[in-house]
């Protein structure tokens, strides 16, 4: 099988996978008050510093079970009421959105002008997604925070798909998820700048949330961020050669005017059902979506693609690169891309 779903999980890094083992070794709950619990607990606090060193960040860091956990908690107990979205989401979001306004993209899957749309206050949580899980459009963050503030808002950002792999937005509270860049599946975090920004609820991660701290998880989170981000140029090469290859037979690239992580793209065949493409790849032994994998199982065409207008949406399947990802898989790819297009 040649994988090309990285967006939706990517394999476990050796690195994370020996953090992983180190921490089962220290088999303590992390509040307990015994000596071994301390121990766990000093393990567990430098993870956290590890992870915030890692990505860059100066505020807190909470560990979650992964990213939807850590929206759920952002929104769920942020002092602020949750006012406004971006039309292209995550589910996790979407689903807590409740009748919050939400804010429309343009056809390059950008969130519009705020002239036009940015409707007046009062301002409270604006969700808005990093860098999209289905077409790799990565939002102008910097001056939407900027906007937000200006308004008296609060920024949370989505970057399930960006953290690890380019640098974090200016946001006021952020969400990772481990299995995204390399760490394994039931871990995450959210970021925050101030912990006057949510509401406790009792528990643990300083009263934000309930259950036993995952300490080998955290630390094998902390491993793989450490691996770093290179392999992303590696990543823009091969995804240019994939999109050339499509246009050269006759595919279409969604979003191409706007700026995309190297690691997700989304793709048209004209005249060829997203449900049919993937039946095909899959027979020959190609691992590709049709949006997100959240998702996919209902067969629906994407939100996303929707709310960008797009043509021919029910035709687009999502291809992402991970690590692995090499020039051969790129190319046996296309090969098939040809094959069921003809």
């Amino acid at each position: 099988m040649i994988y090309l779903d990285h967006a939706a999980t990517t394999p476990l890094l050796p690195q994370a996978r020996e953090a992983m083992l180190r921490g089962h070794e220290i088999w303590a709950n992390p509040s307990s008050p015994h000596g071994a619990g301390r121990a766990a607990r000093a393990a567990l606090e430098e993870a956290r510093g590890r992870v915030a060193a890692a990505l860059g960040w100066g505020g807190e860091v909470i560990f979650t079970s992964g990213a939807s956990e850590a929206l759920a908690l952002a929104i769920g107990q942020s002092v602020v009421e949750l006012t406004h979205v971006s039309d292209v989401e995550h589910e996790a979001v979407l689903r807590l959105a409740g009748g919050a306004r939400r804010w429309p993209v343009d056809d390059a899957g950008l969130v519009a002008d705020r002239d036009a749309h940015w409707d007046a206050g009062p301002y409270g949580l604006v969700a808005v997604q990093h860098v999209n899980n289905e077409t790799g459009v990565i939002q102008p963050l910097a001056g939407v925070a900027a906007m937000i503030r200006a308004a008296g808002g609060v920024l949370l950002a989505d970057c399930a798909q960006s953290a690890g792999k380019i640098p974090l937005p200016d946001a006021d509270l952020i969400a990772i998820s481990a299995h995204k860049f390399g760490g394994p599946v039931g871990v995450g975090a959210l970021l925050l700048r101030d912990f006057a920004l949510l509401r406790p609820s009792g528990g643990q991660e300083r009263g934000l949330r309930g259950g036993t701290e995952n300490l080998p998880g955290a630390l094998a989170m902390a491993a793989a961020l450490e691996a770093g981000p290179a392999w992303m140029t590696e990543a823009a090469r091969l995804r240019a050669r994939l999109e050339a290859g499509i246009i050269a037979a006759g595919g279409g690239v969604v979003a191409t005017s706007s700026p995309r992580s190297a690691t997700i793209g989304a793709y048209r065949m004209p005249g060829r059902p997203a449900a049919v493409q993937l039946i095909r790849f899959d027979g020959m032994g190609l691992a590709v979506s049709a949006g997100s994998a959240c998702s996919s199982g209902s067969m629906k065409t994407s939100h996303v693609l929707r709310a960008m207008g797009l043509e021919g949406a029910a035709e687009v399947i999502r291809v992402s690169l991970g690590r692995e990802t090499t020039e051969a898989d790129i190319d046996s790819f296309l090969a098939a891309w040809r094959e069921v297009a003809a």
